[in-house]
């Protein structure tokens, strides 16, 4: 094994959600959950003091959506192993079982080094968070140089806990069931959706076209598409 990918192993295995928000992400809006990243310094071996290195920030996570192997398949970025993935994938449980998305987006705030244990720290953190009633705020014990993987461990956790609990509500509504075409319902509302948005010039049509080209339907839409140009 490659050693960057031994280290990103044992990040991964270091990594420790000390507590995870007592709230799942919403299945039928946004959510933003607040973190509490805590390492060791770096340089911890080099000093007898001990610190905590401590990075606040927030993710924030998009209604999940609904999508098939398909429409993953015809996303960008995905390098030829990946797309190989999604061939077997694809070969397995065929082009349109549905599955859930979840979109994150990471916004950093700040960053500080206090002196004392993490242990301790952690401790007194969720003190008060518990004063507070805080139910969308996380603990993460990581590992310094590599404190996006721990970052990145946590959101895995938190997707999985909340992904039952999603699929459940998104079942409830019907939102997975398919159409003759291999669309799920949820895919027809967002569209729908897109399309008021981008006549009201709230939206970029291109995102539109985007959004046709990957569920492959846009001969279906193409008239009331180029109907968002005409009169302009």
């Amino acid at each position: 094994m490659p050693a960057e990918d031994e280290r990103i192993r044992f990040a991964v295995n270091q990594t420790q959600v000390l507590k995870l928000p007592s709230q799942s992400l919403a299945t039928f809006g946004s959510t933003t959950i607040n973190y509490y990243l805590l390492t060791e310094p770096a340089y911890s071996e080099l000093v007898q003091e001990e610190e905590t290195v401590i990075r606040e920030g927030k993710v924030s996570s998009d209604k999940p959506r609904v999508i098939t192997p398909y429409y993953l398949s015809r996303l960008e970025g995905f390098g030829e192993n990946a797309r190989r993935y999604l061939e077997m994938i694809i070969g397995q449980y065929g082009p349109h079982v549905p599955g859930v998305l979840y979109s994150y987006k990471n916004e950093p705030r700040e960053f500080t080094i206090v002196s004392d244990r993490l242990e301790v720290v952690a401790g007194r953190l969720n003190e008060t968070i518990e004063k507070k009633g805080d139910r969308l705020t996380a603990i993460v014990k990581g590992v310094d140089e590599l404190w996006d993987v721990s970052l990145l461990k946590f959101i895995s956790e938190l997707t999985e806990r909340s992904l039952r609990s999603n699929i459940v509500d998104l079942d409830r509504r019907g939102m997975l069931d398919m159409d003759q075409s291999g669309l799920p319902f949820e895919a027809r509302q967002r569209i729908e959706t897109l399309f008021r948005e981008a006549g009201r010039g709230e939206r970029d049509p291109s995102e539109l076209k985007e959004e046709l080209d990957r569920w492959n339907v846009f001969q279906e839409y193409e008239d009331r598409f180029l109907d968002l140009f005409r009169g302009r």
